[in-house]
């Protein structure tokens, strides 16, 4: 049969990016308890196209998934955007997935378990020269009381739930858990999915007395991952979903561009 993608195209114009978007599928993803677990992606999955071809070959790129899909992870994924290369004939490669991640967290009096979901994502890019790029991208939500709502209060002050998101570039493997732990321990308190009378009174007595801005957030990280030398690059945000205001507030810190 003629294989139409490979045909000869005459308008010498290269594409930066041709492949699949919004793909869902199931993947194995590394987990620090339990070894691994199982969730569904969305991926994007793309490679460039020379100049004098048609078209690239689409099928490919699922067949590749399937062959990942029972260990996607920081780990691999230099392997995974080499593998891209050589199965399309392509100079460079390029994967977005994100996915729901799952950890069973005890509420803080009662201990009773419940399942939290982090939004995750993790971004590869492998160049021309195969320079490989990843980067690590986690969202997490929290919850803040307001410090002027506090101090001008005779009584209470608001409170809102948030989410941080952080982003990093790194030397060695980093674990979700860690990234999820450094933002929660950085918010007036974090959030949970089972909360009895006791817990609830804890966390909300926990807040009201530790109140902080998305400023106070985003700084408070920083600091934190300004300590670690594993990190070599990042960005980290915090917005408001305001509970008082028709708007949300936020803040943004990048380490600075990336070499």
């Amino acid at each position: 049969m003629i294989d139409v993608q490979n045909q000869y195209d005459a308008r010498n114009i290269a594409i930066d990016k041709v492949g699949i978007k919004n793909i869902r599928y199931p993947i194995t993803v590394l987990d620090r308890e339990k070894g691994f677990q199982h969730t569904v992606a969305n991926i994007n999955i793309y490679v460039d196209l020379p100049k004098e071809f048609k078209g690239t070959h689409m099928s490919r790129l699922v067949e590749l998934l399937h062959i990942f899909r029972s260990e996607v992870s920081l780990k691999n994924f230099s392997n995974i955007l080499k593998q891209m290369k050589q199965h399309l004939n392509a100079a460079s490669a390029h994967i977005e997935i994100t996915f729901p991640y799952f950890i069973e967290k005890k509420a803080p009096v009662t201990g009773v378990p419940g399942l939290m979901d982090y939004t995750c994502r993790m971004i590869g890019t492998s160049d021309h020269n195969g320079k490989t790029d990843l980067v690590l991208e986690v969202v997490v939500p929290v919850s803040t009381v307001c410090p002027c709502s506090k101090e001008i209060s005779d009584v209470g002050a608001h409170n809102q739930r948030g989410e941080v998101r952080v982003s990093l570039r790194f030397k060695n493997f980093i674990w979700i858990e860690d990234i999820i732990t450094l933002v929660e321990n950085n918010a007036s308190t974090d959030v949970f999915s089972v909360l009895k009378r006791a817990d609830e009174k804890y966390v909300t007595e926990k807040a009201f007395n530790n109140p902080m801005f998305v400023e106070d957030i985003v700084r408070a990280i920083t600091k934190e991952l300004k300590k670690d030398d594993n990190i070599i690059w990042f960005s980290v945000s915090a917005e408001n979903f305001e509970s008082i205001h028709n708007h949300n507030v936020y803040a943004f810190i990048s380490s600075g561009k990336y070499p």
